[in-house]
């Protein structure tokens, strides 16, 4: 299998409720990717950056992810992202020549409330980036996968769907 990069931006995903503040927190360790991901017989990395809600990201974070991407040696990169602003994020890195394989996933629901989603989502994308060999930008989410500018979410039923759906 070939060499993954993990990058772990927070979203929903990472999201876990503290008994403290009684809150949904983003865990900026990462934890819920490592549990599913080492599971997998590849040689893989996870890079944590950003830390926040996406809704919260604005472009200095996208400039940080981008940084992140190109600092990297990694051809395939997976980027773990909140649903609500991913496109914009995968629009924002695909608006640069990088000769790199990229794929954005989530959940809509922490994976530390229902596991499921998350790892779905995941392991789609972890799939797919192994089967791709064209650069590019890419989100799989709700077992839907193509390019960044074809796959969106669906705000009114909660899902993402390509774009020819709706």
């Amino acid at each position: 299998m070939k060499n993954i990069l993990f990058i772990s931006t927070g979203g929903t995903f990472n999201k876990s409720y503290s008994e403290i503040s009684g809150n949904l927190e983003i865990d900026t360790q990462a934890k819920a990717l490592s549990q599913i991901a080492t599971r997998w017989r590849c040689e893989f990395q996870v890079q944590t950056i950003i830390g926040k809600d996406s809704l919260d990201m604005n472009d200095d974070d996208r400039q940080n992810l981008l940084d992140t991407i190109n600092n990297s040696d990694y051809e395939k990169v997976i980027i773990i992202h909140g649903t609500d602003t991913m496109d914009k994020s995968a629009e924002y890195i695909a608006s640069f020549d990088i000769s790199k394989q990229i794929v954005f996933t989530g959940a809509m629901i922490p994976y530390t409330i229902d596991p499921i989603e998350a790892t779905a989502n995941l392991s789609a994308a972890f799939g797919y980036i192994q089967g791709i060999d064209a650069d590019g930008v890419y989100i799989s989410m709700n077992g839907v996968i193509d390019t960044y500018d074809k796959v969106i979410k669906n705000r009114k039923i909660g899902k993402f769907e390509l774009v020819n759906m709706i």
